[in-house]
């Protein structure tokens, strides 16, 4: 080996141990403090969601094909009879740069009429493409079917794409986009924080005893009294002032106060669709033997023909000739243990496994008792 290659793997060797020691200290640091809220919430404090149905014209010729998509033909009706415009019954509208769309947006608390919101613009027919095209005034509606917003403006669709020749591309969707404050509140949610004599409740985002217990002895350290209770691992009582004024101001100083929360169980999450697996620091390894390989199969198949002799009146035949190889990987007995997220890192890596295999191996040493953690699949 030269020099110069026997530095570099000196070197390859030390950044790796560096950053294995570094992601040790790392894990080995306490948890974090931090403020009421980024752990929990005020209850009532939360977005409405909207819907609405409309229709995106000006496109290019890229719109729904009403002989498929008969409702936006309907709705075009619908809509120029409005304007008074009638169309005459039976009349075959051959529209192609119109598109039937749904409009959705997330209605923030505290919302005021006269203020925008963000909407997101999808189509609901077999448009191609929404590009360049503009939303028509759109009643957006809540859960109780009540209009809260109303919608209309240019869509901002960021794929793009191009046809030629029988031969297409595109990059990112084009069937949906976007627009910037394309919607005005016209109706407000009421929100009656402390409505009972000024009692506020506070929700954590993670159910936890522990974390709730932290944050009520914070709270009522803060305050010098107890103002706050805990009624269940999520949910905290406040006994906040009457008056509007100082119940905000009571509520800002709760949320900055700072809990460490308490470390969470430990889990290894799988995700089927991805092949991902992640887990958390708090993931032991009990000791266990682990054998892993991989049994292939590979059928090749050839054709051939068998002609005939000349005036023997036979007839030309295929004949498949099939070869079937089974390959099977070795596989070792290997000891797996780990007492943090290092040590299990590695003792995994060392069976060579691919994400979906180290799937099967984690619930493999669940099931034999040796994972400490609780298995979770989206």
């Amino acid at each position: 080996m030269s020099t110069s290659r026997a530095i570099k793997t000196a070197s390859s060797l030390l950044v790796t141990r560096l950053l294995i020691l570094l992601l040790a200290a790392l894990l080995a640091l306490p948890a974090q403090a931090e403020r009421i809220r980024e752990l929990a919430n005020f209850a009532g404090v939360r977005d409405n969601v909207l819907v609405g149905y409309g229709l995106v014209v000006g496109l290019d010729g890229t719109g729904d094909q009403t002989m498929q998509a008969p409702f936006t033909g309907q709705s075009l009706t619908n809509m120029l009879s409005q304007l008074g415009i009638t169309v005459p019954p039976g009349t075959n509208m051959q529209l192609r740069n119109v598109a039937a769309v749904m409009v959705t947006a997330d209605l923030p608390p505290f919302s005021r009429p006269g203020q925008r919101l963000d909407v997101n613009v999808s189509s609901v027919g077999n448009a191609r493409s929404l590009r360049g095209g503009t939303l028509l005034m759109t009643p957006l509606k809540g859960a109780d079917s009540d209009t809260y917003a109303i919608a209309q403006g240019n869509l901002v669709v960021a794929g793009a794409g191009a046809e030629a020749g029988g031969s297409s591309v595109q990059i990112n969707q084009q069937a949906g986009g976007r627009i910037a404050g394309g919607a005005m509140v016209e109706r407000e949610v009421p929100v009656d924080l402390g409505a009972n004599g000024g009692l506020l409740e506070l929700e954590l985002k993670e159910a936890d005893f522990g974390t709730a217990q932290r944050v009520v002895s914070a709270i009522n350290s803060e305050f010098g009294r107890p103002v706050a209770a805990a009624r269940n691992g999520r949910v905290i009582a406040l006994d906040g002032p009457a008056n509007d004024n100082s119940r905000v101001n009571f509520m800002a100083r709760v949320e900055n106060i700072r809990v460490t929360p308490t470390e969470a169980p430990a889990r290894v999450v799988f995700n089927s669709r991805t092949g991902s697996v992640v887990m958390n620091s708090a993931v032991t390894l009990h000791r266990a033997a682990v054998a892993h390989g991989n049994l292939s199969i590979v059928i090749d198949t050839r054709f051939g023909v068998s002609q005939p002799a000349p005036f023997s009146e036979g007839a030309t035949v295929v004949i498949p000739d099939s070869d079937i190889e089974i390959q099977q990987q070795d596989a070792y007995l290997r000891v797996v243990e780990g007492a943090d997220l290092v040590d299990v890192v590695n003792a995994l890596n060392a069976l060579g496994a691919t994400p979906d295999d180290l799937m099967a191996i984690l619930e493999a040493l669940k099931a034999a008792g040796s994972l400490r953690a609780d298995l979770e699949v989206l």
